[in-house]
């Protein structure tokens, strides 16, 4: 039950924050040991985090919903969403597993969090003065260029968080936009992949211990919805910088760790 409750919080802080949370869960299993992370935990950390981005940003939810039906500048946004998932989807679905199982080493996670991490400063330093705000106003090539970063994501240590905000920021976007446009491009990925596991589940048809994933399910969407309304926050004027450096001090500590 401890350790369902630590791995959800990790999860649901990690999968917003733009510091990996295959970095965080790499130290966690190193710690707990791997047997958490079945499929019947994906499946929950996956529908945690995604009822977390819905309940957190359900204003702009609602607007893209709406404004499909209404064929207006949210609705069109919504598709382009969409339109930009697709390449992801398309890989994670063929070559997800290999990339997961090639790149999961120690010292290739470390490697990924530093040179993104590096990537996210430049990102944020490039930031133009006079930003784009309204994510309504993105148009389709830049909405499928912060989609296409979302490949890069499925090697563990990247962030897709961290990738798709610093692709965001290369675009003109500012630095609450470029989160904000990043949570909403995640939620057609997070419910796939969470759609996906619980496929398994069902077709499994294991026995599980219902009460650990119902507090790992808490847990991670209480985290995960505390992490999205903090980064938005402070995104109103806090540089990225600081991530990029704790991605750069956690890469050392999971070297370190591997190394004793």
């Amino acid at each position: 039950m401890f350790q369902s409750i630590i791995l959800g919080l990790i999860q649901g802080l990690t999968e917003f924050l733009p510091v990996s949370s295959s970095g965080h869960l790499i130290l966690a299993a190193n710690f707990f040991g791997d047997t958490a992370n079945d499929v019947a935990f994906d499946a929950v950390i996956h529908l945690a985090t995604l009822a977390a981005v819905i309940v957190a940003l359900w204003t702009d939810v609602k607007k893209i919903v709406l404004g499909v039906f209404k064929k207006n500048s949210d609705g069109r946004l919504g598709w382009f969403i969409i339109a930009a998932t697709i390449p992801v989807l398309f890989v994670g679905f063929f070559f997800g597993d290999w990339l997961e199982e090639t790149f999961r080493s120690p010292l290739a996670v470390a490697c990924s969090l530093i040179f993104w991490g590096i990537v996210l400063w430049i990102a944020d330093s490039k930031m133009k003065k006079i930003p784009e705000t309204e994510i309504n106003k993105i148009g389709f090539k830049k909405s499928l260029m912060i989609g296409l970063s979302q490949i890069i994501a499925l090697i563990p240590g990247t962030s897709r968080s961290g990738i798709t905000i610093s692709t965001g920021l290369f675009g003109g976007l500012s630095r609450e936009a470029a989160a904000r446009f990043s949570f909403l491009l995640g939620i057609p990925s997070i419910a796939a992949a969470g759609s996906f596991a619980l496929l398994k589940i069902i077709l499994d048809k294991g026995d599980f211990d219902w009460s650990s994933l119902v507090v790992a399910f808490i847990a991670a969407f209480i985290s995960g919805f505390l992490a999205i309304k903090f980064l938005l926050q402070i995104m109103k004027g806090v540089s990225y910088k600081w991530f990029a450096i704790y991605r750069i001090v956690l890469a050392v500590v999971i070297i370190f760790y591997t190394w004793l």
